[in-house]
């Protein structure tokens, strides 16, 4: 399909000018301060616990087991709908998808895509009332894990479009005629893409440059959006911009306060120009690229939330919407372990299958164990979120943190394990007459997971974040520097009172009373009862360790990155201990596996642990200081004698590309699928 003529390097005059070419004053992101930039990611943090969570009780030091077992299960008539698709998805993924041609050609064939909307994929998670399939959270990403391994590109196409692209936002926060304008065709014709990232603002959301001005009506935007997923197909977008703070109040619109706000923007409106589609190193399919929106007017009506509320709109959309990635990761880890066992059990080395090595024997079971937890970890947090009784944003965020990491390890697992043939593409092992098997595909596909929807970085100072906000609660005034001293006075009373009625809880439990959770023991079943135990007494020593560090620390404790990071991966594996703790008692209740369970329940569990007693071992003992003291002198050119021997084979230009607001100087690639 050729891409429409480009139409946005034409101005009108009857548009407002942008606001650069109003003041006269230099474009490009805001100058904020480091407090001004923590204070916009707090404003749009959602404030208080309304319900209880899980994940937030176990950084407290308390084990709510009452809160995940008995397992919550899905309504029956959920199920049925859920695995009707579920069938229908399989066919059409084994006989309409051609993931090696997707990976040679990088691009979903159009055909394709119009099968996935007469398929009603494109409306898995928008209720039927809208012409939606209505499939609940848990369905959906199953739906999604099932797409992913037929192409993770269609996987990512989908997951973009529903989970943070225009159906989640409006389901959340649109108005009554906002969901009857777009929910329809969203569910059967349109794509969307959620634009949000800018060439030099990332995680940094308070340096956001794209903005959109009040013109009566509508608003106008101007600005560059970087690596829009979808962005190069998609018909809807969801456009976070920054709208200025009205000066006179006596002329501001009705409603108007100014800030990051969330606008659906049609596509192929006039000054749109989908300027550049991105390639990557894997998910070579993905329709990602590089938007520019030049005086583009957009209906007021089209607003989502009040001026101001995008940031928390997008946070909260992330809430579910960061689930399908661990899904995805799950039916990853479901293909790793199929190809693990049959090529293992087929390739013999020394007079012996390889499996039956201890060396290559170690990684399936790590493959299996994980993938087996992995699975719970999604369909726990999944059934969580449909019940909508838990307050799931610390166990999504843990599940995308979780997932991404134990899924990029799996995969190069299997990349190990096939050896050279693991290195070797899917084509040239067909060329040569074996099995394409893309392995190294689906290493190079995984890698983006750690980055996307928040990179592990930024999920641990998230987490990190939600995890100590009891304690901020309390003792917040006392660590800050700003806060008078008769505040101080007044949180020391209240933190004295919290921490007076907390820290004792955290010196004994259940988890040292040899008959706990005796129901995770049945007969002939391996002892689940004593990982959950270490879990309880776990998690008490993991608030006590968070304790002592905001009392030595106390207001340094937020550049304290590499602690942060290890409390919050010894919170993740407790969580996916627990979850698969419980998976398995679900099983074996139903009579579904549950022995098989019940076995790789117990391995996770004692690989697990051992990784968390590394984790605490590291809290105390590790290289933060030197490390700091490392990169100063690596950007202070202290060590550029250790570059010499090597040459750069980068091209030039800048770091960051220019994002000037203004009218586009390059061709429309903007190919939408009719």
């Amino acid at each position: 399909m050729s891409a429409p003529p480009t139409r946005s390097t034409h101005s009108d005059p009857s548009r407002p000018s942008a606001p650069h070419e109003r003041s006269g004053e230099p474009s490009g992101p805001p100058k904020v301060s480091e407090r001004e930039a923590r204070r916009v990611a707090e404003a749009a943090r959602e404030q208080g616990w309304r319900r209880p969570s899980f994940a937030k009780e176990m950084f407290l030091g308390r084990f709510r087991l009452d809160l995940i077992h008995p397992h919550p299960l899905p309504a029956p008539d959920d199920v049925r709908r859920g695995e009707e698709f579920l069938a229908k998805a399989r066919a059409f993924c084994e006989t309409r998808i051609d993931g090696a041609l997707i990976e040679r050609e990088a691009r979903i064939p159009d055909e394709v895509i119009r099968g996935l909307k007469e398929l009603g994929a494109l409306g898995m998670k928008i209720d039927t009332a809208y012409g939606g399939l209505g499939l609940t959270q848990v369905y959906y990403n199953k739906a999604l894990a099932l797409f992913g391994t037929a192409s993770p590109a269609v996987g990512a196409l989908l997951s973009a479009h529903q989970s943070i692209g225009v159906p989640q936002p409006l389901k959340l926060f649109g108005t009554p005629e906002q969901k009857d304008a777009f929910l329809p065709r969203l569910a059967r014709t349109d794509i969307s893409a959620f634009l949000l990232t800018e060439p030099d603002v990332g995680s940094d959301p308070a340096r956001l440059a794209t903005t959109a001005v009040r013109d009566g009506d509508a608003y106008v935007l101007d600005g560059v959006k970087l690596w829009t997923t979808n962005g190069v197909v998609a018909d809807l977008l969801v456009v976070m911009a920054r709208v200025p703070k009205p000066e006179g109040a006596e002329e501001a619109p009705e409603g108007s306060r100014g800030g990051i706000t969330a606008f659906v923007v049609e596509a192929d409106s006039p000054g749109i120009t989908v300027e550049h589609r991105n390639a990557f190193m894997g998910l070579r399919g993905l329709e990602n690229g590089v938007t520019r929106f030049h005086r583009v007017r957009v209906p007021a009506a089209n607003r989502i939330g009040p001026e101001g509320a995008g940031l928390k709109i997008a946070l909260t959309t992330l809430n579910t919407g960061r689930l399908s990635l661990p899904a995805m990761c799950v039916g990853a880890g479901k293909w790793c372990l199929r190809i693990a066992r049959e090529w293992s059990g087929a390739r013999e080395q020394w007079g012996r299958p390889v499996a039956r090595h201890e060396a290559v024997g170690a990684k399936i079971s790590f493959i299996a164990a994980t993938t087996f937890a992995l699975e719970a970890v999604v369909d726990l947090s999944s059934q969580m979120a449909d019940e909508d009784r838990n307050d799931i944003r610390i166990e999504a965020a843990l599940a995308k943190l979780y997932g991404s990491e134990m899924g990029w390890l799996i995969a190069d697992e299997l990349v190990q394990i096939r050896g050279g043939r693991g290195f070797e593409t899917a084509d040239s092992l067909a060329a040569r007459g074996e099995r394409a098997v893309p392995a190294e595909q689906m290493l190079r596909d995984m890698r983006i997971n750690r980055i996307f929807e928040g990179s592990t970085e930024i999920m641990h100072l998230l987490i990190a974040r939600e995890a100590v906000d009891a304690h901020l609660a309390v003792a917040g005034d006392i660590i800050d520097p700003d806060t008078s001293l008769s505040d101080k006075a007044r949180a020391g009373a209240k933190a004295g009172r919290f921490y007076a009625g907390w820290l004792p809880k955290l010196v004994a439990g259940p988890g040292q009373l040899p008959g706990s959770y005796a129901e995770f023991h049945p007969a002939g079943h391996p002892d689940l009862a004593v990982h959950l135990r270490y879990v309880e007494r776990t998690a008490r020593k993991l608030a006590r360790s968070t304790f002592y560090a905001m009392s030595r620390w106390q207001g340094r404790m937020e550049t304290k990155q590499g602690f942060l990071g290890r409390i919050v991966d010894i919170g993740a594996e407790l969580f996916a201990m627990s979850a698969a703790c419980v998976r398995a008692e679900m099983l074996r209740a139903n009579r579904d596996h549950g022995r098989e369970a019940y076995q790789l329940a117990d391995v996770f569990c004692r690989q697990a642990r051992i990784r968390v007693e590394e984790l605490f071992h590291r809290l105390w003992t590790n290289t933060d200081e030197p490390d700091r003291r490392v990169v100063d002198g690596v950007l202070a050119g202290t060590y550029t004698w250790l570059e010499e021997g090597a040459v750069d084979p980068s091209g030039t230009g800048p770091w960051i590309a220019d994002a000037a607001p203004g009218p586009t100087e390059r061709e429309n690639v903007h190919r939408p699928i009719r």
